[in-house]
């Protein structure tokens, strides 16, 4: 079962470097999921879209990495989750 929380979760992101030792190589990505509630209206992808565009708001300043659409199939029909992957201004949130 998808996760349904918004509560961020940090996950370490490091890609194959090829430059000089200094560069950074890796970077702390954030995400969260979001799903309706199950049951009746369950399916309904505007609503999520909307609900995860709320969400992405009140984290304020952030870089969008990613959006992943998942689909669950339950006995009440599909059940969507978005899961949004983001990176906070580091300098922002230094204080």
């Amino acid at each position: 079962m998808p996760h349904r929380s918004r509560r961020p979760r940090s996950v370490r992101w490091c890609w194959p470097h090829t430059g000089p030792v200094n560069e950074l190589t890796g970077w702390t990505v954030e995400h969260f999921s979001l799903a309706n509630p199950k049951g009746q209206g369950q399916g309904d992808v505007p609503l999520l879209l909307r609900r995860a565009a709320d969400a992405i708001e009140e984290l304020g300043t952030a870089e969008i990495q990613d959006l992943v659409l998942h689909t669950e199939a339950t006995e009440f029909g599909d059940w969507p989750s978005i899961t949004v992957y983001f990176h906070r201004d580091q300098a922002a949130h230094a204080h």
